[in-house]
């Protein structure tokens, strides 16, 4: 967009946003802005088109421009649904999302940008609309299983939320046969009358072929495997060692005892640490993390490509990495006994895990011992006389470092951070990537203390840079709105557990008070599910205000550059102010100017790293499942709707025991309890019960396991309380600052390092979600919208 264009789209927004405006036709805006040159009409009038056709103006019938909401519509992302209707998840606008039924979507897809009118009726508890316009498309492809006809073809996609079959004209199949998975670009988008149509890209190969499934949910997401020639062109020429020249004002650390903790498979080793005791008790914390941005250079081949990825997606059987491997897995990951540049961050901590001093610095280090997860834990945990004798020189390090995490965690806790501690898996499988079995992963010690460095980190250099006053880029997590954590405490009643005060006011420390009141419950795990789905999502943003979950004011991505942009980003930011002393106006205009785009950019390709991840992971569970239908196993309700239970296993499989195969009564659901209820028998089942499922259908294709229950203990209500527990909400715990960040997971958390044993990375929003199912409610039984498929031609 050119400059003056540019500047001329702000000053129109901001004259519309005023709140005064009425309304206006382009001769009254012309004068409201105060232009009077003929070159300036024309750049107002082209500019109006730009805006009106993106969705963020509106002009009227009478030729008035406004804001949609001015104009009784709201601009935001439509999500379908597989049923056909779908919901509008408004952009600017405060308030729940619009129902749209299924005959009012007006050709929209899932994830379209769109505009909707709200109507006077409701259907349930939320306000429904009509789209009135797409504004912008944004499906062009889509993966799904070619289905054959004698001279033409549907693609059948896999993603439900795209409830349409696309037609495949003859030529146009890539001679594709029956069942195999394909991408598919569309040619012409879906309209009343007629099915969307499309053209065949590129075969993946049959269905049941081995890594056909992943690859599909890979394609499905957008993910990029493979790097473009000139991004491999660009991680060739950097070198494999480090060069005489890169010592140059760097801080020699290379003789100081240093190690990397992580899981055994781990190949890219992004940070290591260091921990000195003091003689008067306090600590000096050595955080060292791989200088990827001296390699990675702004606007450079790599960097392009890393920007556009945003992160690493760690999947059940593969990694699909930011960076090439040359770099990730070289260069960059901190290899023991080899030299490498990093970005040191070295904290003074007192004896009560109060950060007192620190020091950023760029530096290079030769890694002393390469430490997996689990020899650090029987060191620590249980004093193995092998490991010991065998790591002999770090072995009281080990204890100091148990030490001080444990002071990190304790001051953490005592300002109000929240800490979850779900159950978390991995799934186990063979050379073709079937599922062989799926275990479950105990978090150590060795885990706690390495987040608990990270998180001290983090916050410790964000708190650096807000203070400096320069723009910056920050991991945010916002209050809870208020409905939702109302509702959660009404749910928390059932188990004797009442919450004082509204959800307006409650601050973290209340909810950390509910954690600690439900440990050891059976249902602790399904009530931090609970407490987590009320809170609102991480994310990052270039503005300081705050993490709710850690309870600080102060938090960023800084530990993890291999395989995160947000934390290169950050590593540039540090570069550019404090070790190039560049606060340059035009640099800050720069960054402020560029920061917001980032921000927003590499939240959403988290949430599609996330949405992979949980995709991969139901598909191999629904696999695992496949040969154990009509056995029978023990679990969990872990969640009632309306439409029937899902119950977690041991194993943390989830399945549905569908309300029409609860043949034993008529059952009545009570949204408020979570809870269904028979109306004969007033027999209940809520989250928390135990109960004996048997499995019925497992459909791997739909990522589905069904079960019927087949038992229940009968006076198994969990640890409800006779006594309500009564807490607080409000007391007002102030904000922390340096030594630690929380490990809350999911919306409210941020991990830095990668799972035990490897496999997925634990960033804390992601690690969470596996219980959680798309909400469905009073639409569950509306039938699906009918296909219409063009004739045979």
């Amino acid at each position: 967009m050119e400059p003056n264009i540019k500047e001329l789209q702000e000053r129109v927004m901001s004259l519309l946003k005023e709140k005064s405006y009425m309304p206006s036709t382009v001769h009254e805006i012309e004068e409201a802005l105060g232009l009077t040159e003929a070159d300036e009409f024309k750049d107002l009038v082209k500019m109006l088109v730009q805006l009106e056709q993106s969705g963020k103006i509106v002009r009227s019938r009478n030729n008035r421009y406004g804001l949609p909401e001015q104009m009784n519509l709201i601009r935001g992302k439509f999500i379908g649904h597989a049923k056909g209707f779908g919901f509008v998840v408004p952009e600017e606008v405060e308030g729940d999302d619009v129902f749209i039924p299924p005959h009012e979507i007006n050709s929209a897809m899932n994830g379209d940008i769109v505009l909707v009118r709200v109507s006077g009726s409701s259907f349930g508890d939320r306000r429904e609309g009509v789209i009135t316009k797409v504004v912008e498309r944004k499906t062009s492809q889509l993966v799904g299983t070619y289905q054959a006809h004698e001279g033409y073809g549907f693609v059948l996609p896999d993603d439900k939320k795209l409830p349409m079959d696309l037609y495949i004209e003859k030529g146009h199949s890539l001679e594709a046969v029956d069942g195999q998975k394909v991408i598919a670009e569309i040619t012409n988008w879906p309209t009343d009358e007629n099915n969307a149509t499309g053209m065949i890209t590129k075969i993946l190969g049959h269905k049941n072929d081995p890594g056909v499934d992943i690859l599909s949910i890979i394609h499905k997401h957008g993910i990029a495997v493979d790097f473009p020639e000139d991004v491999m062109e660009h991680a060739t020429s950097v070198p494999t060692t480090v060069q005489p020249e890169d010592f140059e004002g760097r801080r020699d650390l290379r003789k100081e005892l240093t190690m990397t903790i992580d899981g055994a498979d781990a190949k890219d080793l992004d940070d290591a640490i260091s921990v000195f005791k003091e003689d008067n008790g306090s600590y000096r914390l050595f955080v060292h993390i791989s200088d990827v941005s001296y390699y990675v250079t702004e606007n450079s081949p790599m960097d392009v490509e890393a920007a556009d990825r945003g992160t690493s997606v760690y999947l059940t059987d593969r990694v699909i990495p930011m960076l090439p491997h040359r770099l990730s897995n070289g260069i960059c990951s901190l290899n023991a006994g080899e030299d490498r540049l990093t970005l040191t961050c070295e904290m003074k901590v007192d004896a009560n895990g109060k950060v007192i001093d620190h020091e950023i610095y760029p530096s290079v280090i030769n890694s002393s011992y390469r430490m997996t997860y689990d020899e650090v834990y029987q060191i620590i945990e249980h004093q193995d006389e092998e490991l010991s004798k065998k790591y002999e020189e770090i072995v009281p390090m080990l204890n100091d470092m148990a030490k001080l995490a444990g002071n990190f965690r304790q001051k953490r806790k005592d300002r109000g951070a929240i800490d979850f501690d779900f159950k978390e898996s991995k799934i186990l499988v063979d050379e073709e990537g079937w599922p062989k079995d799926i275990v479950i992963i105990e978090r150590t010690v060795s885990e706690r203390l390495i987040e608990e460095f990270m998180l001290a980190a983090n916050e410790t250099v964000a708190e650096h840079f807000d203070k400096m006053k320069v723009p910056f880029l920050y991991r945010i997590h916002e209050d809870p709105k208020e409905e939702k954590l109302q509702r959660f405490f009404e749910f928390l009643t059932t188990f004797g557990i009442v919450v004082k005060g509204s959800g307006k006011k409650v601050d973290s420390s209340a909810l950390q008070d509910i954690i600690a009141e439900i440990e050891g419950m059976p249902e602790q795990s399904l009530i931090s599910t609970m407490l987590l789905r009320s809170m609102q999502q991480a994310k990052y943003f270039e503005d300081s205000i705050g993490h709710f979950g850690l309870s600080t004011d102060y938090y960023t991505h800084f530990t993890a550059p291999i395989r995160r942009y947000p934390d290169l980003i950050v590593h540039r930011l540090i570069r550019t102010y404090l070790f190039n002393k560049d606060v340059s106006a035009q640099t800050v205009a720069h960054w402020s100017a560029t920061l917001p785009e980032i921000a927003k950019h590499t939240s959403e390709r988290e949430r599609r790293a996330v949405d992979a991840e949980r995709d991969t992971n139901a598909l191999k569970k629904a696999q695992f499942m496949l040969d154990k239908i009509g056995e029978e196993f023990e679990g969990v309700i872990s969640s009632v709707t309306n439409f029937g239970i899902f119950v977690e296993l041991e194993n943390t499989v989830e399945g549905l025991v569908h309300v029409k195969n609860m043949n034993d009564d008529y059952y009545r659901f009570d949204d408020r309890q979570m809870m269904m209820i028979g109306e004969r028998t007033a027999k209940q089942y809520r989250i928390g019960d135990e109960v004996k499922v048997r499995v019925t259908s497992v459909k791997p294709e739909e990522q589905s396991v069904d079960f019927e229950i087949v038992g229940m203990k009968e006076s198994f209500r969990g640890s409800r309380k006779e006594t309500p527990k009564v807490i607080q909400s409000g007391r007002g715990k102030s904000r922390g600052q340096g030594a630690g960040r929380g490990r809350s997971k999911g919306q409210g958390a941020d991990s830095s390092k990668p799972r035990a044993g490897g496999g997925a990375k634990s960033d804390g929003d992601k690690r969470n979600k596996k219980h959680e199912k798309p909400k469905r409610k009073f639409y569950e039984g509306m039938p699906k919208k009918s296909k219409k498929r063009p004739k045979k031609k």
